[in-house]
């Protein structure tokens, strides 16, 4: 039974209706959502042998009952047969069959089987719920820093932090402003209506949204109220009773989209179906009805609550157009997955499955073609109609076939609520406003664009009247004047009357299913993603291995003589190092932890699951690997270092340091909950590790430490672990030789060692110390809980608004850019603008700025194939072939000063052919010709005459717009233009691209800060465009903007196209206006096949003659858009009507032929012509790429405080911590523990700080890798500069801390090529493993074996140590006292034990820049030669 019942009693009465409908209410909207299409209707009489079955089903008890239904089949002799099933046990073909015999085709069958479940449900007399959703006077707003402050360098994030200290004690005011973001908006939401929410990008829309469904951050200050039939948020949970749908498309890559939709409808329960089918079997039996046995097997299906796999699933796959994709991976930056539109419908289906009665869907159809969004819309609309569901949907360029599926409009721009009414009469009220729409002109475009400045004029109808741009506040304000907004007023000014609502509408229950249930999916996820990622845990596992052999190879029984004093140095350092390599291989955990936390804290807030339902799975899977890694060290290591010989103590052994791992996971679990990014996170990793060594007994013995710091001794797990490890060793009876040294008064060898060093030396003290391990392990995998319930995700998505005089301080356009501020999440506002008419502005601006000289090219390319290798998934379910084709046989040619359209369904292959076209591929096969302007295509030189735009919009964050895009002119512009000729032809892109507005805001990470959707987008177009590229290659340039920044984007297009430059475009949701904006076109089908290829003609009448030729094709209506029509006729349902297909069709067409001419002809080149050639590789020359990068390299380290600050500040700390650990320890040397004291700072600081800069650096330099290959792939620098300024802003920066350090920082920008942070983290920890074994500390050189000895002279750390110990002590003449050697001097002490050598340093100080150089080098050839991007 779903969660969501368990407060109310289900008190159904005979006479009652209300009562009646309670159970059957309970079914959320989802059972919308469950059932699937209708199922077929059946004949009056029956087989005899499917009603003795039915008869049958009818008398079991309820619960068999429920769960018991009746499938028939058809057999080869044409019998029918009718099967008993458990629906909780359906297999894959009874699954497909049941959903084939319901929803066989889609697009015809899901309208009537919704109103066959509705009929059904209605023939009893149960009602379903309803939501109306009331918000009144709602205002949101937040606070933020304006003008310079926004930028997060060092100094304004040191500032705003004491800033915020002192204002928590009133002792300074807030520099942050007030910025409003929804102002005072009040209307009604009606369920049975479909709600359109319209806006720019930045008008609030998501803000609206969320606070709707009750999500708003806690940083933004709320006021108004909102109601759920009468009740407010608080009296219910909205996050289960409603479901918001976001913009950002956050899954785990490594899951299929089935098993990503699956364990959705898992968590979230199946709401009130159960009760509702109880209910509804019940009334039907008394009644003597019997269902529809399909139908009713659905249900049932669909009813049962912690299914693995449901069908429901198999329904929302279905609709949405994913049953395709559903055995392919997600995908994520580094692995091949779906494509991008597929994603957004996962992240739909994700809580389309859900049991919810309201969804807020926000911008649902970026990256999807107008035909599937008119799909996915119109299948809403019928739950919406039939299931009497509330819904409100934000789209930012609807179709017009799409904006008339709604029924009701809501208009938000600046914040405020200029329309909220039916859709019919939208229009009326903007002509009485004194606006009017165009024909050929889309509603949705007019009423996104009649609020701007900018555009409003060319709407004004009145010709008696002089034209005044009208203001948001304006448009506000007369609405309440008109008919529609006195209604909705009037209607709010009545209470809603809580005892209409339905008893069952409303959510009480926190979570979907039990805890058991919710503990059950959570597992068998975490199960799952290690399996997918056995990768990370086998190379753990092998690197462990690896260690243990070399540490016993180290210290070799042969060579590890016991019984005397003097042995047992060696004995604490191969213990010591056991214990450092269990821990550093827990630290890998870190990594993995925080990969996975954005997808956690989104499913938590949605209430998927608690925190422990999370944290719990992660810590119990953990202990068999944790047990193995323990084991495979203690059996490889212990008998062959030769360690106590007794069974027991090695049984002991192998306890102890699976309680020090166990205890390592969780400590490491929790900081990265703590952390939350992969910066802050390993920073403080590193950092608490450094704590818990120094204070674990070895590197400082616990009776050296200062009285008032001896409480941290007994805080840190680490000295429990290091006290049961020496413990288990030393109280051995081999080490119980009789005590002659009169200084020490135990009786034995073993205990002189322990307490010389401050260990306990009582065995059960040993029992003590794992039981404090174990409690440390409770302790820290509790407090991952708690971290993981209470914390919210780093990073503040909040406005940064720039302050106007600031801007026209900077600017040298700030004079055109007057009014209000802008900001990051606000619209760009063409204020500035003159208010003429559009036409003007659009054709004055942009024609200077693309006239730097260049080569007209065309692009012909003649039977390509493209496949790759079959995915796993798609073998595991039977497909045999060894490569799936995604290409077959396209050709075409783009040529100068012609715009080509590249349009297919999602999944058609657009993406990939493009990125086949301009090299971008990194894996696959490719067939077929490819040519530029008649000679074979070279990508060497290609990269330097083209540019491509990304689907998905990559840039450093850590810049400004301005920045990024004078950036890549700097570098792909040639090295003839002049500084000011540039800088003037990057001011004439940002203007064309209508970015100044926002030309000093940073860009930020996507989703977390920075620009908005649609900016980013014009920012990638703007980089691309300062490259004055002959070709240029733009996928989904409009994708993620409303109708007006598609309008803007598209201008600019067109614009360069008219310059003769040849450009080509994927599009998904082109409008009239934009799509015949375009020359030509290139239509695909799914499969990767052509099935037009040609002009458009004016008014698209050419594509349109195409089609309507061939017999049955459907005539286009008038003004109805031709992308749209071309789309829904060329559906694979389509083909199957008229029994064609289009690909063959065009491929036996005249205009096939006249192509194949074109391409032919193309293919020569023109005589006197010669190939491309370039007397360099990069535009610009060694020197001046290392200064561009190093610039922007410094620019991004300077306004990174989470990294830079965090690092500084642990320094600081360290520093603090060492100088109290070690008070006054530098000058004490009398004896042997005092200068192994000062060994242990001079180790523990060498080692840590440069493992917290090695680990901290990952998480920077994984953002800037995937920007990194995307500036290589256009080829704008090579390895080497890059490698410069990645190197030379780490040395300054680690120069601050101290130089000694920067050989290890250095060493991880080598290991940082690698393919995934996990693995970098894992290789990390495996080579200052390795280090800190050689580094002379744990075994001095002179002690460890001959065949070993080289390698201390390969570790830099080794190195490092011998410099500083030997300058700082190696010329002591002072008597050392050294227990069972008597006395000599420092110096000698130095040479004879460890072989450090005074007049040694010269060398040492030289080797240390070739360590800089070596790893210098090595990053370079990674980042050339390597490449862990999969497209």
């Amino acid at each position: 039974m779903a969660t969501a019942l368990a407060s109310n009693d289900l008190t159904i009465s005979t006479t009652s209706r209300r009562s009646l409908s309670a159970s059957g209410s309970k079914r959320s909207f989802r059972d919308v959502w469950e059932p699937p299409p209708d199922v077929f209707s059946r004949g009056g009489h029956e087989d005899d042998e499917e009603e003795v079955r039915w008869a049958a089903i009818e008398r079991l008890p309820t619960y068999e009952r429920l769960k018991t239904a009746v499938l028939t089949q058809v057999q080869e002799n044409g019998r029918v047969k009718a099967d008993e099933v458990d629906v909780t046990k359906l297999d894959m073909d009874q699954k497909k069959q049941l959903m084939d015999s319901i929803l066989k085709a889609v697009e015809e069958d899901n309208e009537r089987f919704l109103s066959r479940l509705r009929d059904r449900i209605d023939s009893v007399g149960i009602e379903t719920p309803q939501i109306e959703i009331r918000y009144e006077h709602l205002s949101v707003e937040g606070d933020v820093y304006v003008g310079s402050r926004a930028l997060p360098t060092l100094i304004n994030s040191s500032m705003n932090a004491i800033e915020s200290v002192l204002g928590l004690i009133r002792r300074a005011p807030s520099k942050k402003r007030k910025f409003q973001i929804l102002k005072d908006v009040s209307g009604i939401v009606k369920p049975s209506r479909m709600t359109l929410l319209l806006g720019p990008p930045a008008a609030g829309k998501s803000t609206f949204l969320l606070a709707l469904a009750g999500k708003l951050g806690s940083n933004l200050k709320q006021s108004g109220k909102i109601t759920y039939c009468g009740h407010e948020l608080h009296e219910f949970v909205p996050q289960r009773t409603c479901a918001y749908i976001s913009q950002r498309d956050l899954h785990h890559g490594e899951m299929t989209v089935r098993e990503t939709i699956d364990f959705s409808g898992r968590c979230l329960g199946v709401g009130a179906r159960y009760e509702l089918l109880a209910e509804l079997s019940r009334r039907e039996k008394a009644a003597g009805i019997k269902p529809d046995p399909e139908l009713d097997a659905f249900m049932k299906a669909i009813s049962i609550s912690g299914q693995k796999n449901s069908l429901v699933t198999d329904y929302v796959l279905k609709i949405l157009g994913l049953d395709i994709c559903a055995d392919i991976m997600v995908g994520d930056d580094m692995r091949r997955g779906i494509s991008g539109g597929q994603k957004k419908r996962v992240t739909t289906g994700e809580m389309l499955v859900g049991p919810a009665k309201a969804l807020f869907m926000d911008e649902i159809s970026t990256g999807l073609d107008s035909s599937t969004t008119f799909q996915i819309v119109k299948y809403m609309r019928q739950m919406v109609h039939i299931m009497d569901v509330t819904i409100i949907i934000s789209l930012l360029q609807p179709a017009s076939e799409t904006y008339d599926l709604f029924d009701d409009i809501i208009l938000l721009s600046e914040g405020q609520i200029i329309y909220q009414g039916p859709r019919e009469k939208v229009l009326e009220y903007f002509e009485f406003m004194g606006f009017r729409c165009p024909e050929r002109k889309g509603v949705a475009d007019f009423l996104q664009e009649v609020t701007s400045k900018k555009d409003q004029g060319q709407y004004w109808f009145r010709k008696d009247q002089p034209y005044r741009y009208i203001s948001v506040h304006e448009f506000a304000e007369a609405f309440s004047s008109f008919h529609i907004g006195q209604q909705l007023f009037a209607e709010l000014s009545v209470p809603y009357d809580k005892l209409k609502a339905h008893p069952t509408a409303l959510v009480k229950d926190k979570y979907g299913i039990s805890n058991w249930e919710l503990f059950r999916a959570c597992i068998s996820r975490e199960w799952l993603l290690m399996k997918r990622n056995s990768f990370v845990y086998i190379f753990k596992t092998s690197q462990i291995t690896i260690m243990s052999i070399i540490a016993f190879t180290v210290f070799l029984r042969t060579e590890m003589p016991y019984g005397k004093l003097q042995d047992g140095g060696k004995f604490f350092g191969a213990l010591f190092f056991s214990l450092i390599n269990v821990m550093f291989n827990g630290m890998a955990e870190l990594a993995m932890t925080v990969f996975r936390l954005p997808v956690f804290y989104k499913q938590r807030d949605f209430l998927f699951y608690p925190a422990w339902a999370f944290g719990l799975p992660i810590w119990l899977l953990r202990i068999p690997l944790s047990f193995m890694e323990s084991a495979i060290w203690i059996i490889l290591t212990y008998y062959t270092i030769g360690f106590a010989p007794a069974a027991g103590r090695f049984f002991r052994q192998l306890l102890t340091f699976f309680s020090i791992h166990q205890m390592a996971l969780g400590l490491f679990r929790f900081i990265a909950a703590v952390g939350r990014t992969q910066v802050v996170a390993t920073t403080l990793g590193t950092f608490t590790l450094l704590v818990v060594f120094v204070l674990g007994g070895f590197i400082v013995a616990k009776n050296d430490l200062q009285p008032w710091m001896k409480w941290a001794y007994y805080i840190s797990p680490m000295s429990y672990g290091q006290n049961a490890i020496v413990m288990n060793e030393f109280l051995d009876k081999r080490w119980s030789t009789p005590n002659t040294d009169p200084r020490f008064n135990e009786p034995t060898v073993g205990k002189v060692l322990l307490q010389s060093r401050g260990f306990y030396t009582d065995d059960y003290w040993f029992w003590i110390c794992v039981g404090a391990l174990i409690g440390f392990s409770f302790l820290f995998n509790i407090l991952f809980v708690l971290a993981l319930t209470f914390l919210n995700p780093l990073g503040d998505s909040s406005t940064i608004v720039l302050d106007e005089n600031d801007r026209k301080k900077k600017s040298s356009f700030g004079q055109n850019i007057a009014g209000s501020s802008e900001g990051v999440d606000k619209e760009v506002r063409h204020a500035s603008m003159s208010s003429d008419s559009s036409v003007d502005a659009e054709n004055r601006a942009p024609k200077r700025g693309m006239l730097l000289p260049f080569q007209p090219l065309s692009l012909d390319f003649n039977h390509i194939n493209y496949y790759v290798d079959m995915p796993a998934e798609m073998k595991t379910q039977g497909v045999e072939e060894n490569r799936l084709q995604l290409l077959r046989d396209v050709s075409g040619a783009f040529r100068p000063g012609v715009l080509t359209a590249l349009v297919g369904v999602s999944g058609a292959g657009k993406t990939t052919l493009m990125d086949v076209l301009a090299g971008r591929k990194t894996g696959g096969y490719t067939e077929g010709t490819i040519s530029i302007s008649g000679y074979p295509k070279n990508q060497a030189t290609f990269a330097r005459i083209s540019g491509y735009c990304e689907q998905n919009d990559i840039h450093s964050p850590y810049v400004t717009v301005y920045e990024s895009v004078l950036y890549s002119a700097w570098l792909r512009l040639p090295a003839d233009v002049k500084t000011n000729t540039r800088k003037m032809f990057v001011e004439e892109v940002m203007e064309l691209v209508e970015l100044n507005p926002i030309r000093n805001v940073l860009v930020g990470l996507p989703g977390v800060d920075g620009l908005s959707t649609e900016q980013r987008k014009r920012l990638t177009i703007a980089i691309e465009l300062v490259a004055n590229p002959s070709i240029i290659f733009m996928d989904e340039p409009t994708s993620g903007l409303d109708a007006r920044a598609a309008a803007i984007v598209m201008r600019a297009v067109r614009n360069t196209v008219d310059t003769g430059r040849t450009v080509v475009c994927t599009i998904h949701q082109p409008s009239i206006d934009i799509f015949e904006a375009f020359d030509e076109l290139l239509l695909m089908k799914r499969g990767g096949r052509v099935i037009y290829a040609g002009p458009l003609g004016h008014h698209s009448h050419k594509l349109i003659e195409y089609f309507e030729a061939i017999p049955g094709v459907p005539k286009i209506r008038d003004g109805y858009n031709p992308a749209t029509w071309m789309l829904e006729i060329s559906t694979p349902a389509v083909e199957g009507q008229l029994g064609a297909d289009f690909a063959d069709i065009y491929a036996n067409s005249s205009l096939y032929q006249r192509n194949q001419e074109l391409i032919k002809e193309l293919s020569t080149p023109p005589p006197g012509s010669n190939d491309l050639y370039f007397p360099t590789k990069y535009s610009q020359s060694f020197l001046t790429q290392c200064k561009a990068c190093f610039w922007k390299q410094h620019l991004s380290y300077w306004r990174n405080p989470q990294y830079n600050a965090i690092r500084f500040l642990v320094t600081i700390v360290m520093g603090i911590l060492f100088g109290l650990i070690f008070w006054d320890k530098g000058q004490k040397t009398q004896k042997q523990q005092d200068l192994q004291n000062l060994l242990g700072a001079i180790y523990a600081s060498v080692l840590f700080l440069g493992a917290t800069n090695s680990s901290s650096v990952q998480g920077v330099v994984a953002i800037e890798r995937t920007v990194f290959y995307r500036e290589r792939a256009a080829g704008m620098y090579s390895a080497l500069p890059y490698a410069f300024a990645q190197v030379a802003i780490e040395t300054i920066y680690v120069a601050v801390q101290d130089y000694s350090l920067l050989s290890s920082t250095l060493f991880n920008d080598w290991v940082r090529v690698d393919s995934r942070l996990q693995i970098a983290a894992i290789v990390m920890s495996f080579f200052l493993s390795f280090w800190n074994l050689f580094s002379g500390f744990l075994i001095p050189r002179t002690q460890i074996p001959i065949w070993w000895r080289w390698y201390y002279w390969c570790s830099p750390v080794a190195w490092t140590i011998y410099g500083l110990v030997t300058s700082q002590v190696g010329d002591k003449s002072s008597l050392l006292e050294v227990p069972g050697a008597g006395n000599m001097t420092v110096k000698a002490y130095l040479k004879e034990s460890l072989g450090f050598k005074h007049e040694f340093l010269p060398v040492v100080a030289v080797m240390h820049l070739v360590w800089v150089l070596i790893f210098f080098s090595g990053f370079a050839f990674g980042i050339k030669f390597l490449n862990f991007q999969r497209r």
